[in-house]
């Protein structure tokens, strides 16, 4: 009716009719193109196509099949992380802890004992050299053998192991440590010394580890080596004593590289289920990386009321927990129908993965709380038809009141 009256003025002045005229014109066309690009947050849902509904010819042949999350479909996701292979692991030369034994290393310092001898022994003084001008207690060195290691010079109150494996000792000569237990060495320097000493008795102990070492970097407060010595060193190990992890520590994914090989642990199946295998025991040369939690978000957008990206929590995360995290979906924008979650963008970005919850029907809660999302999923909720067509009101309603106001004045 109103188109009608706007199109068909009953005004004396023909220039003020054509005026009219014009602005009814301009106004149609602003209408259509408003409905053809309506202002705001909302999602074509044209090129998706639920399960059970077949494409015709007409449709475009770019279009992403539409899975309803149903019982079925978290049940058949439950079992496949169920049976989901296991993550390869590094072999260790060690298979159990109790077998574990540390062998010398270069740069490592020996104090020996001679019972009996004092010119043979290291000095039993109060101080080891650090090298410059720092000292250290013999005790405080038997004290820390996961601390940073000794700098500066070789220490001159020990038997610093060389850089080709070798020490050497007053009446036995230089002999091969590296490679060697304590107690190997130990044998090898009182057959060296028997035609000296009757009956030698020698103790052989390592004052400073310095010839093996594992990084620890990343989400950790401590990032920086640890020295490997006479006690199994484990990842859990490692973790605690560089400080722990940080807020954004993703431990599930802790990287291990050994051997030019990466291999992905998840110490929280260690901490929360006692799952042992992944408190793998470290070697030298590992370096330990433990990742931010930037590649196990959640994104969740459209129709809520904090558009928010969610870090999964101990690597799990449902759509009700996203969809709490975001406040909730808008009461008077969101379409309860379309709770969309794109999955799979980074392996495959133009056929990704989509599924679909309806919130209008009875099992939706439960539903919602036991569908897993995974990281970079999408959770996006869909816009409601009327908010669509208010949102176009809103944008041709100015140029209603602009044509009312102009008649006003022709008249």
């Amino acid at each position: 009716m109103l188109m009608k009256t706007l199109a068909t003025p009953t005004f004396a002045n023909p220039k003020t009719k054509l005026i009219t005229k014009f602005a009814a014109t301009l106004l149609l066309t602003s209408f259509l193109s408003a409905c053809a690009t309506a202002p705001g947050n909302y999602l074509d849902t044209s090129r998706l196509k639920d399960d059970g509904q077949h494409q015709s010819q007409s449709q475009s042949a770019e279009t992403y099949p539409v899975h309803v999350i149903d019982a079925s479909v978290v049940a058949a996701q439950a079992q496949a992380e169920a049976s989901a292979p296991p993550r390869p692991l590094p072999t260790s030369t060690f298979s159990d802890p109790s077998q574990y034994v540390y062998r010398l290393s270069p740069q490592d310092i020996l104090g020996i004992t001679v019972w009996d001898h004092p010119e043979l022994t290291t000095p039993q003084g109060s101080t080891l050299s650090a090298g410059g001008t720092s000292t250290q207690t013999i005790a405080g060195a038997l004290q820390q053998p996961y601390t940073a290691a000794l700098p500066g010079q070789a220490d001159p109150y020990g038997q610093t192991v060389a850089a080709d494996g070798t020490i050497y000792f007053p009446f036995v000569g230089r002999i091969m440590a590296a490679g060697k237990t304590v107690g190997e060495l130990r044998d090898q320097l009182a057959r060296g010394l028997v035609r000296y000493i009757r009956n030698p008795q020698v103790d052989v102990r390592v004052l400073s580890y310095r010839g093996q070492k594992v990084q620890v970097t990343g989400e950790v407060k401590t990032p920086g080596p640890l020295a490997v010595s006479d006690v199994p060193l484990t990842l859990v190990d490692a973790l605690t004593r560089s400080g722990g992890t940080t807020a954004d520590a993703d431990i599930q994914r802790v990287r291990l590289t050994r051997n030019k090989t990466l291999y992905v642990l998840d110490a929280n199946r260690m901490l929360d289920a006692g799952d042992t295998t992944q408190n793998v025991m470290l070697q030298n040369g590992d370096v330990i990386n433990v990742p931010d939690r930037s590649n196990s978000r959640i994104f969740v957008m459209g129709e809520v009321k904090t558009p928010i990206q969610v870090p999964m929590i101990k690597g799990r995360l449902t759509i009700a927990d996203a969809l709490t995290q975001a406040g909730g979906i808008l009461d008077t924008d969101a379409n309860p129908r379309q709770i969309f979650v794109m999955r799979g963008m980074r392996e495959h970005p133009t056929t990704p993965d989509v599924y679909r919850l309806d919130m209008t029907q009875p099992d939706a809660i439960m539903l919602s709380a036991q569908f897993q999302l995974q990281p970079l999923d999408v959770v996006y909720v869909g816009t409601a038809a009327s908010t669509t067509f208010n949102r176009v009101l809103q944008q041709v309603l100015p140029s209603v009141q602009t044509l009312f106001y102009l008649k006003q004045l022709t008249r």
